[in-house]
């Protein structure tokens, strides 16, 4: 079955960065559109970027364009995201999704906070 594993989340300060991995299993990566979403305390569910099967076409929610670089290796069967010039308001939880970033397969998630 799909499995997919956030990791590389913590604390990190503005201004600071952090590159989350999503290692994924149960299915043909390299096939599919992958996506990033987060959920902030109290609010749903939230885009922040795509990228295509093949690596092309990253697209970014406008809260993170510019900041944050989405990237995948389909010889690992890896999806990253890198996240540079961080904010409070990028503290969220972050899924990996498999497909469409709504109703995709996600992850457990992993936690970002943005905090001095």
């Amino acid at each position: 079955q799909v499995q997919l594993v956030e990791s590389g989340g913590g604390l990190a300060q503005p201004g600071g960065s952090l590159r989350l991995s999503c290692a994924a299993s149960g299915f043909t990566f390299g096939r599919y559109a992958m996506s990033w979403a987060r959920q902030a305390p109290g609010k749903g569910l939230e885009w922040v970027s795509n990228i295509a099967s093949d690596g092309t076409g990253p697209h970014y929610a406008d809260s993170v364009r510019g900041r944050f670089t989405i990237s995948r290796d389909n010889a690992e069967n890896t999806l990253y995201l890198q996240m540079n010039s961080l904010k409070p308001e990028d503290t969220a939880l972050y899924y990996c999704v498999k497909g469409h970033w709504a109703d995709g397969s996600r992850g457990q998630g992993t936690q970002v906070t943005v905090s001095s």
